[in-house]
């Protein structure tokens, strides 16, 4: 079997989806990744951390970039439910009927994002976990499917409480975001202005009603959809065994997996094999089980037990090395959206874009002049437009 066009298509512009985000923000390479990964397996992802670590930011880019309907939302103790779902219909009260109006509100929404995710009432997350669950809205007497694809909760630290860590175990992937290390300072200082300036020129073009522009959509959300059903035809009979194994280890390390949470590990492997484009799961595609611990100490225990296991396998993605012609792929990516950039930070992006292909062939591949040379002539050409910007 091999897969269709559109399916390798669909996953080309997924992998460009990803390469435009990672080249926006700093260290997020990690949360980029299993993202994309949630979206198309339809699961959701937990992210532990301080605030102030680019999260709402990166959500909201890919959700652009994906043309997906999005609804971000902070909860709160004081928070009401009718913040989330909609108020209610007063017209149809009026004639007996009990409706929420759901428009724009978090039953349309197909990635959702709620910050602070353990902080809401009991008939929030009761809601929330139906939703998760079942995909379904308790509208009154009627139940509402919802077009949700994936969650994402965000919040300090995981909860202890045992009600709550059952929410939270719906959250098959997990990720620990901290702030950037002291030596990507620059990098940070570089990739944060220029996500600054363009909200400095939205905001302009905004107050002087003309277009704020977009940003070029990678791949349209029902793509994405339509792959999630490829999941049933990805060949998981060769590392079945593997896998097993590699959870009887873990518990016996004292990690703790709930049975929902070792089914949906088989589940994000068979998703990180179809986003490789293979038709059969190999080791290599069980690096997502490092993030589906349940309690974040057990990240390390997971690691030290998977990751000789994926080098064994000859998995790369440890090293992230990579081939030069996937560099040069990336290349080819950029240069297809060069045409649409007008604006003076658009073309500042693009550079670091370029520049950051530059340094990882100098890094991985220094006796490749050819591949370093034709990106060296696309950063000249940008650097052109640039300057020609300010004449």
């Amino acid at each position: 079997m091999s897969w269709p066009n559109d399916v390798h298509q669909t996953i080309k512009r997924l992998n460009q989806v990803k390469h435009i985000l990672k080249g926006m923000f700093t260290a997020r390479d990690l949360a980029v990744d299993l993202l994309v990964l949630a979206a198309i397996s339809q699961e959701h992802v937990l992210l532990v951390g301080p605030p102030g670590t680019a999260k709402t930011e990166i959500i909201h880019r890919y959700t652009r970039l994906i043309e997906a309907k999005e609804f971000h939302y902070l909860l709160t103790r004081f928070t009401e439910p009718s913040e989330l779902f909609g108020p209610l219909d007063l017209a149809k009260f009026q004639e007996g009927v009990y409706t929420i109006r759901t428009e724009r509100m978090l039953p349309e929404a197909q990635i959702a994002f709620i910050d602070e995710v353990f902080n809401g009432s009991s008939a929030i997350l009761n809601s929330l976990l139906t939703l998760l669950n079942e995909r379904v809205f308790h509208n009154g007497a009627v139940q509402q499917v919802v077009p949700l694809i994936s969650m994402i909760g965000a919040s300090n630290a995981v909860p202890e409480d045992p009600w709550l860590r059952a929410f939270a175990d719906r959250f098959i992937l997990r990720l620990e975001l901290e702030s950037v290390e002291d030596e990507q300072i620059d990098d940070l200082l570089q990739q944060g202005w220029g996500l600054e300036r363009d909200r400095i020129e939205a905001a302009v073009k905004a107050a002087q009603g003309q277009e704020t522009g977009q940003e070029i959509a990678g791949v349209n959300v029902q793509d994405v959809v339509a792959l999630h059903s490829r999941l049933l035809e990805v060949d998981l009979s060769g590392i079945r065994p593997v896998y097993g194994q590699l959870i009887r280890e873990l518990k016996a390390e004292g990690v703790e997996l709930s049975d929902r949470r070792v089914v949906k590990g088989l589940k994000i492997a068979a998703g990180a094999a179809l986003l490789r484009g293979a038709e059969a799961a190999a080791v290599q595609d069980l690096w997502p089980i490092a993030h589906i611990w349940t309690r974040p100490e057990e990240a390390k225990v997971i690691r030290n037990v998977l990751y000789p296991k994926l080098a064994e396998a000859g998995d790369t993605t440890l090293t992230m090395t990579r081939p030069a012609a996937d560099i040069l792929m990336d290349l080819e990516t950029l240069e297809q959206r060069e045409s649409a950039l007008l604006t003076e930070s658009a073309l500042g992006a693009y550079l670091m874009e370029l520049n950051k292909l530059r340094r990882e062939l100098i890094n991985d591949h220094p006796t490749d002049m050819d591949s370093r040379q034709k990106v060296e002539i696309v950063i000249r050409r940008g650097m052109e437009r640039l300057e020609g910007k300010h004449v």
